[in-house]
């Protein structure tokens, strides 16, 4: 298979509802969208879901615009494969970058399911109709507005929570959330807010007591050896999220006992190619995993649900309806969530859902087109 069509569309949409995490609060979501055309006009879309600042990860919607336009489109425009496997070797010299590189990849996984008539579910080894979903909440203004959101979510069926959390806001309200709701699955996710200093120890392992399914990325990415210290001294499993890019990290952690479960995002790891092959590893150790999400839009949303159909995903996945965020998704029909769970979509080739290319073109900030023959315009 050869690509010889690129664009790149910077869309931006709304957020139903401000959502704030450790970091940084946002009210809008901006993502790069990949185009793809072979010569026969197949197409295949991917989504580069990077935040707009380099709070989650040091790339953002500027340096993918910039490193996708000069390198990474450049290597794949003519490049010959058999296997979307084998697109990611055309870029492989451009070291880090995840986030662009994922958008990329998933644009070639599409373009082939589409062009071989195979659900992008079943491309990728995929075997569930249905898939469970999770949801993630931020940080609110006050405790009881935080309560009032879990019940909305619990009422609409999603069978699992996740709660933002930072130092100063951890203990109580995970509290107040498990005293009105004792049975529900729930977990928390640092985004890497937290020290070794003595408090913020001791409000950690305060939350060991509550009864959550994990404590998700307590720490800096790079320190592994802080979350393998906390695992140990903790009964809640420690789940690992930014400090996984790739296979030697994920390796890693597992050799130093960093955390007993992995959350797999496309974007963070560079794509599906690299999302499959870390659900494979963490298979092969027992590492339950579950899809982690970077408030997609449906092109990256659909691909997280393809994704989480494969069997190693055995805990709820963040793929819930996009209602939750978006008024109007970029794709028709728009993923939803039906009692806590989403339907995978095996009647049709690629990505089971149709891209609505007016709607995101109306929506686009900037525009891109790249051609073999043609450059750049």
């Amino acid at each position: 298979m050869r690509v010889d069509r690129v664009e790149l569309l910077a869309v931006r949409l709304p957020l139903v509802r401000e959502f704030e995490t450790s970091s940084h609060r946002k009210s809008y979501l901006e993502h790069v969208l990949v185009r793809v055309q072979d010569a026969d006009g197949a197409v295949g879309w991917g989504e580069i879901a990077s935040p707009s600042g380099p709070f989650f990860a040091a790339e953002t919607v500027e340096t993918c615009w910039a490193i996708a336009s000069a390198h990474l489109v450049p290597a794949l425009l003519g490049g010959e494969w058999e296997h979307p496997a084998q697109a990611a070797a055309l870029w492989s010299r451009v070291r880090g970058n995840e986030f662009a590189k994922a958008g990329l990849d998933m644009a070639c996984w599409t373009l082939w399911s589409q062009a071989t008539g195979v659900p992008l579910a079943g491309a990728l080894g995929g075997e569930r109709r249905s898939v469970v979903a999770g949801v993630s909440l931020g940080i609110e203004a006050s405790v009881d507005a935080l309560v009032e959101q879990v019940a909305r979510h619990v009422e609409a069926g999603y069978p699992r929570v996740k709660l933002k959390i930072a130092p100063g806001w951890d203990t109580e309200p995970v509290a107040a959330v498990r005293a009105a709701f004792p049975d529900l699955s729930l977990h928390v996710d640092a985004n890497g807010a937290y020290t070794e200093s003595a408090d913020h120890l001791a409000a950690l392992r305060a939350l060991d007591g509550a009864g959550l399914l994990m404590i998700e990325q307590p720490f800096a990415p790079r320190d592994l050896l802080a979350a393998a210290r906390l695992q140990a001294s903790i009964g809640t499993p420690v789940c690992l999220d930014e400090s996984i890019v790739d296979g030697h990290d994920l390796a890693t952690a597992l050799a130093l006992g960093s955390g007993r479960v992995l959350n797999i995002k496309v974007s963070r790891m560079g794509g599906l190619t690299a999302a499959v092959a870390a659900h494979d590893l963490a298979r092969a150790h027992d590492v339950p995993v579950w899809c982690g999400g970077m408030h997609e839009f449906g092109i990256g949303r659909a691909a997280n649900v393809a994704l989480s159909s494969l069997p190693g995903f055995t805990l709820p996945s963040d793929v819930s309806g996009s209602d939750k965020y978006y008024a109007r998704d970029v794709v028709t029909p728009p993923i939803r969530a039906d009692r806590g769970t989403v339907r995978v979509p095996w009647e049709t080739p690629g990505l089971g859902h149709a891209v609505d290319e007016e709607f995101l073109r109306a929506h686009a900030t900037r525009t891109a087109v790249f051609a073999e023959q043609e450059g750049s315009s």
